[in-house]
């Protein structure tokens, strides 16, 4: 179906969805949620998202899935059988965080492994839906070869192999195009951030929201973050604070800041040794004690803070 606007689409099934939510039978699905129909019709984006059990998937399969017949399928896939390595650190994974969240990258190579363009993916508990994203971006021919593949022109993805002699070679496996994706969760807060995760955005629209949030932060809280110079005069701007551990020196047990001592401060990385800078003498993290700093408090200072948080007495000094 084809509408005037996105607004028109939704408005059409909405009342769809309103009418399905009316049906009784519709209510006692396992699972269905607890909540009145227009907060549900309002978290909703139907047909492609809706906050309850979605009545249109059965259309969406209909409309794009191919019936199995066994006689003319000539569907045939090797079990994939690799060892898959992705790092957390891609923007798309940062973006928001959940127990359990699988790098989309990850997934994609088994999407690209079983399934042609256009084939149905399903998720059945799909957190904040990275299989989506990986179905989508099974179309981007930049993403798709940052995980080591090879594309040419028409969109043939190839695969090194290890050939005859032990010499590597290009094997093709695989096609450029999107996957359509089915993303199921118990949880509403899951689902909601798959759908926000793989509904399209007017990009142009969402920077300037961002940068309105923004600005309403930096009048409200930027204060927080200015600082006065040794003159005591010229304001600055926190952009960001550093901390170090520190340790006493196993030899001359004077303090060592581990950041100005032990890191190398173009890598960033942490040496295994290092050189005591008051006594010259080699150390490892190992043999080195934290450095504490211990101070009398009165009694009476420590009453003042309120409630013990162990005990709830106000009579701090007994901890």
């Amino acid at each position: 179906m084809t509408f005037e606007s996105d607004e028109a689409r939704r408005t059409y099934f909405t009342e769809k969805l309103r009418e399905r939510l009316r049906d009784p039978e519709f209510r006692k699905i396992e699972g269905f949620p607890i909540g009145e129909d227009e907060d549900i019709l309002a978290l909703s984006d139907p047909p492609y998202y809706t906050a309850c059990p979605n009545p249109f998937i059965g259309d969406f399969i209909k409309h794009y899935g191919k019936p199995y017949d066994p006689t003319t399928d000539d569907y045939r896939r090797e079990p994939f059988a690799a060892d898959v390595s992705e790092g957390k650190n891609d923007p798309i994974y940062n973006a928001h965080s959940y127990h359990t969240k699988v790098p989309h990258k990850a997934i994609m190579r088994y999407i690209l492994h079983y399934t042609k363009p256009g084939d149905l993916v399903f998720d059945g508990f799909c957190g904040t839906g990275m299989t989506g994203v990986a179905a989508q971006l099974c179309r981007d021919k930049s993403t798709v070869e940052s995980l080591g593949y090879s594309v040419d022109k028409d969109g043939t993805v190839y695969q090194q192999e290890a050939g005859e002699n032990g010499k590597t070679i290009w094997q093709r496996f695989s096609k450029l195009g999107a996957r359509r994706a089915i993303l199921n969760d118990l949880s509403p807060a899951a689902t909601f951030i798959a759908y926000n995760y793989n509904t399209p955005v007017d990009v142009h629209e969402f920077e300037r929201e961002a940068q309105r949030i923004l600005k309403e932060v930096e009048e409200e809280c930027g204060w927080m973050y200015e600082t006065l110079h040794t003159d005591g005069k010229t304001k600055g701007r926190i952009n960001y604070t550093v901390w170090s551990d520190v340790f006493d020196c196993s030899e001359c047990t004077r303090e060592i800041v581990l950041l100005e001592t032990a890191v190398d401060k173009e890598s960033g990385i942490l040496g295994d040794k290092f050189t005591c800078p008051h006594c010259g003498s080699s150390l490892t993290k190992r043999l080195m004690d934290r450095a504490w700093v211990a101070e009398l408090v009165d009694a009476r200072d420590l009453k003042s803070l309120g409630p013990c948080w162990l005990c709830g007495f106000d009579s701090r000094p007994r901890h």
